[in-house]
């Protein structure tokens, strides 16, 4: 199963959201993932390669790639059809090496915040993603929304985005977000972004790997 999680516009929490499902997947629900990092930034990667070097044992494998690489990476990932690919997409819509990706994916989730600036990057990104891929399963996830502040496009963004997708429960702006790394989550982000990933779960996940039963593992969390 291929999840590509992108949207036009940087600063969505893409990155964060990739290594945050990633290690849900693998801590929760004993999936085998692997994730590939084509973010400009390759946050991923990088505290990929620190976890490793202070003798951490990953629980799933992380590669740096760019969108070049994919249509020679893919035919050998896609052997395992358990094995769920997450890809961090660049933020970025004007390269022809997203068509072989987006045409890969089975879901994809696209995290936004309800500006307009990201509104705009968010329903651009699924118009050329839809165009591509007619069949692609596209949930949005709202992301970094802060408690105190009143989002007045709030509704109408809801609505318009439901035309085109599925949507989520919001994932709040937290600083103990920046403590994740690729082998734990801290106990405090848990249970935020549990529930968001449990109905990823249930409606995507488990049906496309065919696993369907919940195991926890508390050892991938501190």
């Amino acid at each position: 199963m291929v999840i590509i999680i992108g949207n036009q516009k940087g600063g969505a929490g893409k990155s964060t959201i990739t290594m945050l499902l990633a290690n849900y997947l693998t801590g929760q629900k004993t999936c085998k993932v692997i994730v590939i990092d084509m973010d400009y930034q390759q946050s991923i990667a990088q505290k990929y390669q620190r976890a490793k070097m202070l003798d951490n044992i990953p629980p799933y494998e992380v590669v740096a790639a760019s969108l070049e690489h994919f249509p020679m990476m893919y035919p050998v990932l896609a052997q395992n059809k358990q094995q769920v690919i997450i890809i961090d997409l660049p933020g970025k819509l004007d390269d022809d090496g997203l068509i072989a990706v987006f045409k890969a994916a089975d879901l994809v989730l696209c995290p936004f915040s309800y500006d307009e600036l990201s509104f705009d990057s968010t329903v651009l990104f699924s118009f050329v993603l839809q165009k591509i891929n007619p069949k692609v399963n596209i949930t949005f996830i709202p992301s970094r929304i802060k408690a105190n502040v009143r989002y007045e496009t709030k509704q109408q963004v809801d609505k318009q985005l439901l035309g085109l997708g599925r949507m989520t429960e919001a994932i709040p702006d937290r600083i103990d977000f920046q403590r994740s790394n690729t082998v734990r989550t801290p106990e405090s982000v848990l249970p935020v972004v549990k529930p968001v990933f449990e109905q990823l779960w249930q409606q995507y996940i488990a049906p496309q790997t065919g696993q369907n039963e919940t195991i926890n593992s508390p050892d991938a969390y501190e």
